[in-house]
């Protein structure tokens, strides 16, 4: 079947060139280490023509869309207690357990909110 159009050339190449920025989307997408790189991505052209009313003419819109896979979600605790006021508070819980402490990254005890305990000797 001869070709009706090269898509290398439609619109003086404007096609080919919006379907490669759209591709460099989707690979850059993929080499995100913040994204699942077994979900699948997209890269769609949607061809549109309209006739004219003789219908010798067709006016011609080309869409290039990329579909990329949203970041991974990030997961933290919250540990929720009351406040001095009786109102519902909450802070990231850092120990890994409510209520335990840990040694923190400066090599500090703190207490299960990230909060330095302050030993006295």
């Amino acid at each position: 079947m001869k070709s009706i159009i090269d898509l290398n050339n439609f619109a003086d190449g404007a096609v080919a060139e919006r379907f490669n920025q759209e591709l460099q989307k989707v690979l850059e997408n993929i080499a995100d280490p913040n994204t699942d790189p077994k979900k699948a991505r997209k890269v769609t052209l949607t061809v549109t023509l309209k006739a004219d009313e003789k219908r010798d003419l067709a006016m011609v819109s080309v869409t290039a869309k990329s579909t990329l896979v949203p970041a991974t979600p990030i997961e933290t605790k919250l540990v929720m207690d009351y406040d001095s006021k009786g109102r519902i508070t909450g802070a990231e819980l850092k120990s890994g357990i409510k209520g335990q402490t840990y040694i923190d990254e400066d090599g500090e005890i703190s207490d299960d909110k990230g909060n330095k305990i302050v030993v006295l000797k």
